[in-house]
């Protein structure tokens, strides 16, 4: 009698994990295109000059600098200095002189 339930108890445990086994394989999804390749496209499509496909967004193209480097450092400096001193209420950092 413990024999024939021992039997029967391996036999319910082998059907439960061959059932398990099929519904985990139905389950899974399909195997997905090769990641490489994936970014391979995506590589060409953005090298391409093709306007971006609808849902992607535009990136803006980048300003000319205008004025040579110099030129622009100083408006740079001069716009900060500016900012500075509307901070500090028209008071001299230290270190400056007084006009």
């Amino acid at each position: 009698m413990r024999r024939s339930l021992t039997w029967l108890g391996v036999a319910a445990g082998a059907l439960a994990f061959w059932r398990w086994r099929l519904r985990r394989r139905k389950l899974a999804p399909p195997p997905a295109e090769d990641p490489a390749e994936e970014l391979k496209r995506k590589l060409a499509q953005s090298r391409s000059e093709e306007p971006p496909a609808a849902g992607e967004p535009e990136r803006p193209a980048p300003e000319q600098p205008q004025g040579s480097l110099d030129e622009r450092r100083r408006e740079v400096h001069d716009r900060a200095r500016q900012a500075i001193d509307e901070m500090l209420g028209g008071e001299n950092l230290p270190g400056e002189e007084t006009n």
